[in-house]
């Protein structure tokens, strides 16, 4: 009976995690997607193989693909979870973390991890991986998010570049990126920028596609329609893309 049980519950775990999941968006003539699943958290798969970016609860990724690479942006909990990770990682899943991340990972984690700062670059799976800074502005030891604590990412997918911001603001290091193909770009207050910040830093580095992402804020959900407008007014040619990254909350 309990064991039923059991099977029961993941069974309705699983349902609802798929109910709640918007379809997702195919790029590239199939060679890459995207698929929006909670507020800093996605799913890409590209060419076969899957990567998880900042799979901080592991219930609401039922359903997909094992991951052979995993990206961590940061040490706070929208972003890092060590049960979420012990629970997705497989033998041959790669875990590619900031140095502040690694030194919270437990030591069984920590030992599967490898590290990337910011600057630096790797190459797994035949994807090129870029550590790029983010922070807030001003600058300050008491901030939020410090400079050279987390990482922005940038990926090599073939000919293209998917760049995934992190928790950070318009920093110059996000204005001066060229050939941007995908962005994911956060907008919440009072923990990144808001959506004017936000699309003055895309007017400047100009990617091609743009989706805002981890847009809930202290006082609720940033305008991502207004960011959209804005970025439009300033570059119609930038593909402003709104999914649903909170889709059990209607948003």
């Amino acid at each position: 009976m309990k064991a039923a049980l059991l099977v029961l519950t993941a069974a309705l775990l699983f349902s609802t995690a798929n109910a709640q999941r918007i379809a997702p968006d195919v790029l590239f003539n199939g060679a890459l997607t995207i698929q929006p699943i909670n507020h800093a958290t996605m799913v890409l798969t590209y060419k076969g193989k899957t990567i998880y970016v900042d799979p901080a609860d592991a219930s609401l990724l039922s359903g997909l693909n094992d991951p052979d690479l995993i990206l961590v942006t940061d040490i706070h909990g929208d972003h890092y979870n060590a049960k979420a990770l012990a629970a997705i990682l497989k033998p041959s899943t790669i875990l590619i973390v900031p140095k502040a991340v690694a030194a919270l990972l437990p030591d069984d984690l920590k030992a599967r991890a490898t590290i990337l700062n910011n600057g630096e670059n790797i190459s797994k799976l035949d994807i090129g991986i870029t550590a790029i800074p983010m922070y807030n502005l001003p600058e300050s030891p008491t901030a939020m998010h410090t400079k050279g604590r987390g990482n922005g990412y940038v990926l090599r997918l073939g000919s293209r570049n998917l760049y995934i911001s992190g928790d950070t603001q318009g920093i110059p290091e996000m204005r001066a990126l060229k050939n941007i193909d995908v962005a994911f770009v956060c907008m919440n207050l009072p923990y990144t920028m808001d959506i004017k910040e936000a699309s003055d830093a895309v007017l400047a580095f100009k990617p091609k596609i743009v989706y805002p992402y981890h847009y809930r804020g202290q006082g609720g959900f940033a305008d991502v329609a207004g960011f959209k407008t804005l970025v439009a007014a300033g570059d119609p040619s930038i593909d402003v893309r709104l999914r649903s990254w909170y889709s059990s909350q209607g948003k």
